[in-house]
């Protein structure tokens, strides 16, 4: 993975304002086996995004549903041109959903969103304005959750052996719901349950993260496609793989010298290592 951050990026405003008639915005959410909440999702979307005078895209990805997600989608789109409609060849898993949703993404910011409905994607442009010189990235802390008492215990011994083997103080790393520059993402090579861990790597590539309280309602239909297997275990495993990157990162100073200036002068910047 390589760091491209060569300083701040603009803020909200700056990037609306210099770059109009571009895709300004991507809602990126993957979607497994969601045939009734697709529909609310794109409609939600059209409801509050088109109203604001910008140029925006949803790319849901269709992680090889079985029950009718893929047709849809496909109905959806005739009905919204926004909606751009991705399918993987097989079901390869939210970190590859969300890869997929990345590449194809056009705008120069990316909202993320689970296609449950579980988090309002009504609430991505308040975290838009929230990005800036020094905000690159705004992940939503579900404070009050809407899940069983099962779910919130293994959510919160989750985040505590994360946070603990990480070094973070991230308290909600999981949540989908997140706005990002697209310099944060754009070109960083992900793995199976990376999606986990996004805000340790863009911190780890030189960018800014902010953490806010965002909503958290109910599933209102279908069912959770994530075991106590895939949400504790596996994400134990992943998350010692984050801790080794951590632990082995390059970090180090250099500078360009010139043979005609003193040698203690500052001849350049320092260039600055990065994931």
């Amino acid at each position: 993975m390589v760091a491209n951050r060569a300083g701040p990026v603009g803020g909200f405003l700056e990037l609306m304002v210099e770059h109009s008639g571009d895709i300004q915005l991507s809602i990126i959410a993957p979607a497994f086996n969601e045939v009734d909440n697709v529909g609310p999702l794109v409609e939600r979307i059209h409801a509050v995004f088109t109203p604001l005078g910008y140029e925006f895209e949803a790319v849901i990805v269709d992680d090889c549903s079985t029950d009718g997600t893929r047709e849809k989608l496909l109905a959806l789109a005739g009905q919204y041109p926004f909606l751009r409609v991705v399918r993987l060849d097989k079901n390869s898993g939210q970190t590859a959903a969300m890869d997929a949703g990345f590449r194809h993404a056009r705008g120069r910011i990316w909202g993320t969103v689970d296609a449950d409905m579980q988090n309002d994607p009504g609430e991505i442009p308040r975290l838009m304005e929230m990005l800036g010189p020094d905000v690159d990235m705004v992940n939503g802390w579900r404070k009050k959750r809407s899940d069983n008492i099962l779910r919130l215990i293994q959510t919160r011994i989750a985040n505590g052996i994360r946070n603990w083997l990480s070094g973070e103080n991230i308290q909600d790393s999981a949540c989908s719901l997140k706005v990002y520059k697209r310099q944060c993402l754009e070109g960083l090579t992900l793995y199976k349950g990376m999606h986990r861990f996004f805000p340790t790597l863009v911190k780890m590539r030189g960018f800014k993260v902010i953490e806010v309280p965002v909503s958290h309602y109910p599933r209102a239909h279908g069912v959770t496609k994530y075991k106590f297997g895939s949400r504790v275990i596996r994400a134990f495993i992943d998350l010692l793989a984050v801790r080794w990157m951590k632990k082995r990162q390059l970090r180090y100073t250099c500078r360009e010298l010139s043979p005609t200036a003193d040698f203690s002068a500052a001849d350049k910047p320092p260039a600055t290592s990065g994931v």
